[in-house]
């Protein structure tokens, strides 16, 4: 199903024949080095089980193409209590929602496609979806999405110590935070 564009760029719930493509990109080392890690690349079986089970999790992945080419991958889900709790975000009774994303193939790294893609699925959640607040926990070293997300209008609101396992240890992120 389609969500929204955003100039040549089209965002579609992720379908089963787009496995291919995720298990190309989730092989790749240069993708793996800030998506799920080098150490822990994707086959065609493990993105099936992995991801399209996502949505019992309230979690909806989704396939990101430009010029109706596939290029990439993002997912957005209602940021629940837990997560809340572990960000350190008040229960205030805002929606607040998450987002997760990369670009598949490298070819299309630093042409802006990341920007287009994260405004636009910003601004779909907080038109379509009632979010108050749109958050992200990229890695502190991963200075390309650092720049791409500070363009996008998002703010480094907490650094986030050893926050998540990493191709054999515990990684520093930045909790960003776009409001509407």
């Amino acid at each position: 199903m389609y969500l929204f564009e955003n100039d040549e760029l089209t965002v579609w719930e992720l379908e089963k024949s787009d496995i291919s493509f995720m298990a190309k990109w989730l092989s790749d080392s240069r993708v793996l080095a800030f998506y799920e890690g080098r150490d822990q690349p994707f086959d065609e079986k493990k993105v099936e089980s992995e991801f399209f089970t996502k949505r019992e999790r309230g979690v909806h992945p989704c396939l990101v193409r430009w010029r109706n080419e596939p290029i990439g991958y993002i997912q957005f889900y209602e940021i629940d209590d837990d997560t809340r709790a572990l960000y350190h975000l008040e229960k205030d009774g805002s929606i607040r929602y998450g987002i997760d994303q990369f670009i598949g193939e490298p070819e299309y790294w630093n042409k802006g496609i990341g920007r287009l893609l994260v405004s636009g699925m910003t601004d779909f959640l907080i038109q379509k979806k009632g979010a108050d607040c749109v958050v992200m926990d990229p890695h502190a070293d991963n200075d390309r999405a650092l720049a791409c997300y500070t363009k996008c209008g998002y703010e480094k609101v907490r650094f986030l110590p050893e926050h998540e396992w990493h191709e054999g240890k515990k990684r520093d992120c930045w909790l960003m935070k776009k409001r509407k």
